[in-house]
């Protein structure tokens, strides 16, 4: 299980999205501009958000998922389920309006429809996201994937009648994606849940088994690392550019079913890190203390106090992180927490 050092830094995975997506989107739709012109944004969007985390001294660094999307409608979900459910045949038809929380029966999803049983041989991308990331940087990349539990919860489902086998079969097509980027030379995977507190016990034990399915039998180098949060939604008319909120904080926090994943760390918000004292045993903790909720730049001495609180944790299972992605918050508020989280750890010995 390969160990990241001391206070490494590490963003969650998306990045800053553009206020004038939203403008090309609507050119696309109405003829003037081709999905081409789309694609060229996006990787230049791409070369931004490695050189904003360059600048920043991240050390593990993302290509903030901007090729991921063409808006930030019902974000961050639509570049964590829309673009991988367009990939997966199994899912077909238009989407239809889903509510995803208790917390308001405004705030719903454009969900997919699960038709077919998942195949586990789909291509869902990721090597070629690899490929492009690092050809723009020398700097570890990390490539972050959905989990199981999400792409499933979030979608109808017109096949399985049963989450539990659905989340199973979407567990062997990560694997075969996570060996393919294992074999291409990618040695940081971040698998994402924000779910899990508004889950079942059972449902999530069911989700940790198809993770753990999904990770099997990599190789010792790869850092798998778990991101587990209580969502980042932001709901309005638009759904863009928003801050978001913690829609899915309903029900019991499960770090016992987290620490049953056999991966290399937990990222989490600070705020939750509590709750897997005692229970990490040799594995590491991002202790999400950039707060992507907040739209002030948090100081490095702030989220180095915040880090400080987990005093239970020792400095070499500490990692520093955010709460969730920055993809609602504008870039020079990105650049400035990614800052300040590098100065955190220079400020902790890291």
């Amino acid at each position: 299980m390969p160990y990241y050092p001391k206070y490494a830094t590490t963003v969650i995975g998306a990045h800053s999205v553009p206020d004038w997506y939203e403008s090309l989107d609507r050119l696309i739709a109405v003829g003037q501009l081709s999905m081409a012109s789309m694609a060229d944004a996006q990787y230049r969007s791409t070369q931004a958000a490695i050189l904003d985390q360059q600048l920043a001294g991240i050390d593990v660094v993302t290509g903030g998922e901007m090729h991921r999307r063409t808006h930030n409608r019902h974000s961050p979900p639509n570049a964590m389920l829309n673009f991988f459910w367009q990939k997966i045949p199994a899912f077909q038809g238009s989407t239809k309006p889903k509510a995803i929380t208790p917390h308001d029966p405004d705030v719903f999803h454009p969900s997919a429809t699960c038709r077919s049983a998942i195949a586990a041989t789909v291509d869902l991308g990721l090597v070629e996201e690899f490929r492009m990331v690092s050809a723009l940087t020398d700097r570890p990349v990390k490539i972050t994937m959905t989990g199981p539990h999400m792409l499933a919860k979030v979608a109808y489902d017109e096949h399985y009648g049963d989450i539990g086998r659905m989340m199973a079969d979407i567990g062997k097509l990560l694997r075969h994606n996570f060996r393919l980027l294992a074999e291409a030379g990618c040695r940081n995977i971040q698998i994402d849940e924000p779910l899990f507190t508004m889950a079942e016990d059972g449902e999530v034990a069911s989700a940790v088994q198809a993770i753990n399915l999904a990770i099997a039998d990599l190789p010792g180098e790869v850092h798998v690392s778990m991101h587990i949060c209580q969502g980042n939604y932001a709901v309005g008319k638009e759904y863009d550019g928003q801050i978001g909120h913690r829609y899915f904080d309903v029900g019991r926090y499960k770090a016992d079913h987290v620490c049953n994943i056999e991966c290399s760390s937990y990222l989490v918000e600070y705020d939750m890190a509590h709750h897997y004292e005692g229970k990490l045993g040799n594995r590491q903790l991002g202790v999400g203390a950039v707060n992507v909720q907040d739209p002030k730049i948090e100081s490095g001495e702030t989220i180095a106090e915040r880090v400080r609180a987990c005093g239970w944790l020792v400095p070499e299972q500490t990692i520093i992180t955010s709460s969730c992605g920055f993809n609602h918050l504008p870039r020079r508020t990105t650049l400035g927490k990614l800052q300040a989280m590098a100065e955190a750890k220079r400020i902790l010995g890291g």
